[in-house]
């Protein structure tokens, strides 16, 4: 049970009189001498009764309770007790000897035990009281009419109890109660937030002067309270800018978003976000008259701007909060549409914190005085470093962007922050980074900080050589001139980190051939040793985690080799490692994760090659790639299967899940292809779901890169095509996958995708009207049939099925209804395909479309002159289905109320067929279809256009 408290507090002095009483001692003794009889007690009640001394009257009734055993008098004793009590509950205690005495079978008593219990408010004790009273006595009105305004009085008190002020007010009660434990004090911190998300409750948080009490809560320093306080406060700024600009706390949230908690960082973090959705517009719900009144808030904007960016630099900011001040810059500087024109804020950044940024980029953990971090921080720079250079829009705005990044490779005190910061550029605007590398000196200084005796030099230099190894040009550079140095490191230093970093080195420049198989850069077996050593650290758990992904970094290079793809998921021990480190905190493992599977499943983008091109550059000695034999369909699905045994879906559905923007669009596409490589046999499909992978693929197929959307939607398509949509996706979230199926609807997906989708739908469209609702909203309908004209015979197959899932709405038997098309032609035609499936789905859309509209009966006649011709071929199929839709069909067209068609039925060859039919003997596989058929005569001869036989 719920442990609800209830707060004390100084009680009026009627209400203490009360409890006075309540406390009185009933059970005191009557004095030796006294008279014994209870009549005598009771009659002397009675006359102190009438001259108003009531206190007396109580004591004397008191004791002739105690003496008497006669029921009756008893009942009497009792009564006259409660009249004394009713002239006392103004000013008395509860009073509870009477409250708590057995009165079920005395009207009187009862009545006046609930006169008092009203009076003292306890209206739910009072009512079942006169309900009682009412029971034994169901004709007296004045028990009636009580009944009635106790059960109206008691109904106004729940809804003012249960009202938003009133709870508001109970919560601020309780906090602001020195004496309240602490766990109800967290309790009702809580139901403020629950409260908050509410507009009523939000309103009347911040009308109530619940301002100042969630700051008094912020300066607790308590974990629970501070978060209520925070999420409460982001309930009232949702969508809400009159409410975030009434307020100037904001500095409060600053400083509680520097402090190293990560509970509290991220919760600042989005009050921080659902204040600036408020003031710039995102949030788009509209408040009134209140929000005329709200002034420009670009001020507002500007100066939270500046106050993040200012963190970011900051040695007072704990690496939580470093993190959320980098993410909340990431989601709201750059524009999220390029076409629109305004990019002022990442320009802002750029001249007033990309310095800053920078500097986060050159932390090194290992030296002393640097700023706090966590994993995540430099990469979370370096994506914001890399979505600042792509809102740029012309070269003298990159100009500017590169010059800011310039370092003099002279200085020598600073190189190794700048190398580091170099790296972060490498991780990030690439483009910058390559640039900088290619600067005189730069790549000689990477060197010779590699030769450094100390082994921070050494771990930053090679760090950097992995990095700037990306383009051909480069890699061709390191491995004339710095492999035999990796090498050299990787044999003579004892520490692991930097051994490790130079293995990956090795690996990437190793690699650069891609999966080329003539372009191997190392001996005939070197990349499989590299790949073994890496596999080894991953599974050494006695390591780190910021040590061992270098490990997965090393194998996302060495697995576009498929000689180690095949032994990295043949090693359980390996692939298991892998799939927990995915699942941890530290989310700069993502990228090198989604590499390594897309390497596996050869789910990266692949061109189709002509075979003539193949000659022609043979032809010319130009260089044609190979392909690797182990990359053959047959090996990849090999791999796959071993990838599902070990866990790969718990993997992806944790990684999608990561709220972070490190799960970068690239990221997801990834994932996207990972997905759709896993679900390409039907077999595997139903693992994908039982994982969790169908709702994984939802926010993929919804949000990320063009391609990744329609990867991920592919993959969707795929399970929703043959397994149970309401398993596979669960709850609300089957009508999330509607829009990204009708996305692989439009003309430029290739016809796999659209047949896929169709089929998906289709699926969906049988479950309920509201997916199918759903699906016309989506505007699929145009696209349905348009397909329905396609050459392809399965295309065209799957949108008819589809289709004859549909026609149940009214939008689309309107569209049937409508003059001047040839929908109804179309699917009439369409009866007489060769392809049985087409036929069935035609057939059965006509067969519902005839039953609801009986006016398509009559135009089914006049779309086509063969439309007789047609229906006695579908009721004289041999398959049972589709004859069973045929006569359906004749069934709708006899029952229309067109005489006249009718009649045209039964004076055809359709009139035999059915006789034959309905003659048949009962068939258990042919019942329905016999059933049917007698039916139609039946109604023919209800219409009194045949006769029923008679025998002479």
């Amino acid at each position: 049970m719920l442990n609800v408290g209830i707060q004390c507090r100084v009680l009026p002095t009627s209400v203490c009189s009360i409890f006075r009483i309540l406390s009185y001692n009933f059970s005191s003794p009557y004095q030796m001498g006294e008279m014994a009889d209870p009549i005598q007690f009771k009659d002397e009640g009675n006359k102190h009764f009438q001259a108003g001394e009531v206190d007396k009257a109580i004591e004397c009734y008191t004791k002739a309770i105690k003496l008497c055993t006669e029921k009756k008098v008893l009942a009497v004793v009792y009564r006259n007790r409660s009249a004394c009590f009713l002239k006392k509950v103004n000013t008395s205690p509860k009073p509870q000897a009477f409250i708590k005495q057995n009165l079920n079978t005395d009207v009187k008593a009862l009545f006046r035990r609930c006169q008092a219990l009203e009076k003292l408010g306890k209206l739910d004790m009072a009512f079942k009281d006169v309900q009682r009273c009412s029971t034994i006595e169901p004709k007296n009105k004045t028990f009636l009419e009580t009944l009635r305004r106790l059960g109206a009085e008691i109904q106004a008190k729940l809804k003012t109890t249960f009202s938003t002020d009133s709870r508001v007010q109970n919560m601020f009660d309780i906090l602001l109660d020195e004496e309240m434990d602490k766990d109800k004090k967290e309790m009702a911190a809580n139901n403020l937030v629950v409260l908050a998300r509410e507009e009523a409750g939000a309103e009347r948080i911040f009308q109530n002067n619940g301002v100042p009490l969630l700051l008094d809560l912020l300066e607790t320093g308590k974990v629970e309270m501070v978060l209520a306080a925070i999420r409460t406060f982001a309930g009232m700024c949702t969508g809400h800018k009159a409410r975030v600009r009434g307020r100037e706390d904001r500095e409060v949230h600053y400083s509680i978003m520097a402090v190293d908690n990560e509970d509290i960082a991220l919760a600042t973090c989005d009050l921080f976000q659902c204040i600036n959705d408020s003031l710039t517009g995102g949030d788009r719900r509209f408040y009134g008259k209140e929000e005329a009144l709200v002034l420009d808030a670009s001020k507002d904007l500007k100066s939270i701007l500046m106050a993040l960016l200012e963190m970011v630099a900051s040695k007072k900011v704990s690496g939580h909060g470093r993190d959320q001040a980098l993410n909340l810059l990431t989601r709201n500087v750059p524009r999220k549409d390029k076409k629109d024109p305004d990019h002022s804020k990442s320009l802002f950044t750029i001249d007033h914190g990309l310095k800053k940024i920078l500097k986060v980029c050159g932390q090194i953990p290992d030296l002393p005085d640097q700023l706090p971090m966590t994993e995540n921080t430099q990469l979370i720079a370096s994506v914001l470093l890399d979505k600042l250079w792509d809102d740029l829009r012309c070269d003298p705005e990159r100009d500017n962007y590169r010059e800011v990044c310039k370092f003099d490779p002279n200085d020598m005190d600073r190189n190794i922050h700048a190398i580091n910061a170099l790296s972060g550029l490498l991780q990030g605007p690439f483009e910058v980074g390559n640039q900088l590398v290619g600067r005189q000196g730069i790549m000689e200084m990477m060197v010779a900080l590699c030769g450094s005796e100390r082994e921070v030099d050494q771990m930053v230099a090679v760090e950097a050589l992995i990095h700037s190894s990306t383009k051909m040009s480069r890699a061709s550079f390191i491995i004339t001139n710095g492999v035999s140095l990796l090498k050299d490191i990787y044999k003579k230093t004892k520490n692991d980190k930097i051994k490790i970093r130079a293995l990956v080195g090795l690996c990437k420049l190793g690699s650069a051939g891609g999966d080329d198989y003539s372009m191997r850069q190392f001996a005939e077996g070197s990349t499989e040793k590299l790949a073994k050593q890496c596999r080894k650290w991953l599974c050494n758990s006695a390591m780190d985690t910021r040590t061992r992904k270098w490990a997965i970094e090393g194998l996302a290079y060495l697995t576009q080799d498929a000689d180690v793809k095949d032994d990295f998921v043949e090693d359980d021990p390996a692939m298991k490692a892998m799939f927990d480190l995915a699942k941890s905190k530290d989310k700069t493992i993502l990228y090198a994760v989604a590499c390594t599977l897309v390497n596996c499943t050869n789910s990266y983008e692949k061109k189709d090659i002509m075979p003539e091109l193949v000659q022609l550059a043979k032809f010319s000695k130009q260089h044609v790639p190979e392909q690797h034999p182990k990359d053959k369909k047959d090996f990849i699905q090999k791999r796959v299967k071993r990838m599902l045994k070990g866990g790969v879906i718990s993997a992806l559905t944790v990684m999608v899940k990561a709220d972070n923007v490190l799960l970068t669009d690239q990221t997801k596409e990834m994932l996207a292809r990972v997905f759709l490589a896993l679900a390409d046999d039907p077999k595997d499909r139903g693992t994908i779901c039982a994982h969790g992978g169908g709702k994984a693929l939802i926010p993929l197929a919804l949000e990320g890169s063009a391609i990744g959307k329609v990867r991920a939607a592919h993959a969707l398509a795929k399970i929703a095509a043959v397994s149970n949509p309401e398993i596979a996706f669960p709850g609300e979230r089957i009508y999330e996958v509607v829009r990204p199926l009708v996305s692989l609807l439009h003309p430029e997906r290739d016809g796999v995708q659209n047949y896929e989708a169709l089929l998906s739908l289709t699926n969906l469209a049988g479950l309920n009207d509201k997916l199918r609702v759903k699906i016309l909203k989506e505007k699929a309908l145009p696209e349905i049939e348009q397909y329905m004209f396609e050459d392809h015979d399965h295309i065209r197959q799957a949108a008819t099925e589809c289709m004859c899932n549909l026609v149940t709405c009214k939008e689309v038997q309107d569209r049937y209804l409508e003059d001047g098309n040839d929908r109804l032609k179309l699917l009439v035609l369409m009866c007489v395909e060769d392809n049985e499936k087409l036929q069935r789905a035609a057939a059965g859309g006509l067969a519902m479309l005839t039953a609801a509209q009986k006016k398509l009966c009559t135009k089914m006649t006049l779309v086509t002159l063969q439309w007789m011709e047609i229906l006695q071929r579908l009721i004289l199929h041999d398959q049972p289905q589709i004859q069973h839709r045929g006569l359906v069909i004749v069934y709708n067209m006899l029952n229309s109320d067109d005489n006249e068609l009718a009649k045209k039925l039964m004076e055809s060859e359709i009139l035999e067929i059915l006789t034959v039919i309905g003659k048949a003997m009962d068939n258990p596989k042919r019942q329905i279809v016999i059933d049917v058929a007698r039916t139609c005569l039946v109604k023919a001869m209800d219409l009194g256009l045949i006769k029923p036989f008679t025998t002479p």
